[in-house]
């Protein structure tokens, strides 16, 4: 929706009243850890042939291509 409209008000709510049946997941990606980022925490970063791999396997739950580096949710993390 919108910005503006309340997406995170809500989203926090339902996180924070969900006695802890809820949580973020952690996104999988082929870009460059930075400096300060963890893996498994900010993101899992696997190479390119890692992510391909995984994808070919129908690992990904979802995941696209942006800026030259692929996104996405690994099935074993939902």
């Amino acid at each position: 929706g919108p910005s503006g409209v309340g997406k995170g008000t809500v989203r926090r709510e339902i996180f924070e009243s969900s006695e802890n049946q809820f949580q973020y997941s952690v996104s999988m990606t082929t870009r460059a850890q930075r400096p300060g980022e963890v893996d498994g925490v900010d993101y899992f970063f696997r190479t390119r042939e890692e992510f391909e791999e995984l994808i070919r396997q129908g690992q990904m739950l979802e995941y696209a291509e942006y800026v030259g580096n692929y996104y996405g949710t690994p099935l074993t993390y939902v």
